[in-house]
């Protein structure tokens, strides 16, 4: 049963939130920190503190390490940022279009995660590990949220819904169009929400793979009762927004359209001249040469194997391996992948700006996503883009 513990959150000052919460540092160039960094509240100078360091400076500079210390430590003197007065539950709500969200932000068991009660569904890399586990300790705070999934308790919804009826602590439009929100749950409401994580037997790593691989290794290294824990958004599976993660690819591996095509009917079922958009699982719209085309795997081709029957691991191993060539999709430089929050325009805009192909897929499912990693199985590269992303800076939680 799920050990999730309210915390002593560091967060924004409520008027000064707008200010304060940033995009994730990992999808940022370096122009567009540095732009964020001239707000000198944005988190960004916390999360990307090279920005406060010449031009060119290495990210995983020491002196990049410490300056975000120094930035944090700062954001806390001058009161950018306060302490709670007592360990407590967030809520942390975002709306983006029709879409609306609320989790509860808390500090989850690293021992959890290292059984595997946490569960994982990627492979983490060594450079990115070692980059989080190293910010971490040299800031001594977790600033990072892992995005956890569960499976829906109606108890937790009910609680949830009672604390988000209420006005919040402060809302944030951010330049995406997202509203944020947050509310701090009220003491008399903290051990209900404790007691129903603790009926709740599993919990699943949306996003966050390196950071909590990195708090297990603090933890590893520290050994002490706050270590044992890790900051976490956790929200329920059937209120989460999955997106589809798309393909566009470079060149056609020295096949001219015809032979392409002709490589992908003994394979896929072809139907040409359809629409942009895939309607179900085991719907691919392929777009080629000025027209948009459905494939569809053919029947022999269907595996039942959680993680070979995805379609994305089907484009992978039918498509992208056997015809382009494409056998290592993460360090491949033929290939690009797109968000599905850019829509199937951005893919056309591709191929008829000089790509040679674009591959449309219906979104992974949570269900997929959760069958897999109860198989203690791993996802192929890219294949989920949730949609919105958990801003940084809405909480830092103490080492």
């Amino acid at each position: 049963m799920a050990d999730v513990r309210p915390f002593r959150a560091l967060r924004p000052q409520d008027a000064l939130a707008g200010e304060v919460i940033a995009p994730p540092y990992d999808v940022l160039s370096d122009a567009d920190a540095r732009a964020l960094a001239e707000n000198r509240n944005c988190f960004v100078r916390v999360t990307r503190a090279e920005v406060d360091l010449p031009l060119g400076t290495d990210p995983h500079a020491e002196s990049a390490y410490a300056k975000a210390r120094d930035n944090l430590l700062a954001f806390r003197e001058s009161g950018v940022m306060v302490l709670d007065d007592a360990p407590t539950y967030l809520l942390y709500g975002q709306t983006m279009g029709d879409h609306t969200q609320i989790g509860v932000l808390a500090a989850c068991s690293v021992d959890e995660y290292d059984r595997g009660d946490i569960a994982k569904h990627e492979f983490t890399r060594p450079d990115k590990e070692d980059d989080r586990t190293h910010h971490m300790e040299v800031i001594n705070a977790q600033v990072g949220l892992v995005f956890l999934a569960h499976r829906p308790h109606a108890g937790l919804t009910a609680v949830v819904a009672r604390i988000g009826a209420s006005k919040p602590a402060w809302e944030v439009t951010t330049e995406d169009g997202v509203v944020h929100r947050l509310w701090p749950a009220p003491l008399n409401e903290v051990e209900a929400i404790r007691a129903a994580f603790a009926q709740i037997p599993r919990l699943y790593i949306a996003d966050g793979h390196h950071r909590s691989a990195a708090a297990s290794r603090v933890h590893a290294n520290r050994g002490t009762d706050q270590s044992a824990y890790f900051l976490a958004g956790l929200y329920p599976s059937d209120r989460l927004q999955v997106l589809a993660y798309n393909r566009v690819v470079h060149d056609l591996n020295g096949l001219d359209n015809e032979a392409f095509m002709a490589a992908l009917g003994k394979s896929w079922d072809i139907t040409s001249g359809v629409s942009d958009t895939p309607t179900e699982r085991g719907d691919v719209r392929m777009y080629l040469d000025g027209l948009w085309h459905k494939l569809t795997l053919k029947s022999d081709r269907v595996s039942t194997d959680p993680v070979k029957g995805l379609d994305c691991a089907a484009v992978q191993d039918h498509l992208l391996g056997a015809i382009l060539g494409i056998d290592d999709p993460r360090r491949s430089t033929r290939i690009s992948f797109v968000g599905g929050i850019h829509g199937p325009s951005a893919l056309k805009d591709a191929v008829d700006g000089g790509k040679a192909v674009a591959l449309h897929l219906f979104p992974t499912g949570l269900d997929q996503l959760f069958e897999v990693a109860d198989a203690g199985l791993v996802m192929p590269p890219k294949s989920t883009w949730f949609e919105p992303k958990l801003r940084e800076g809405v909480a830092v939680r103490r080492l």
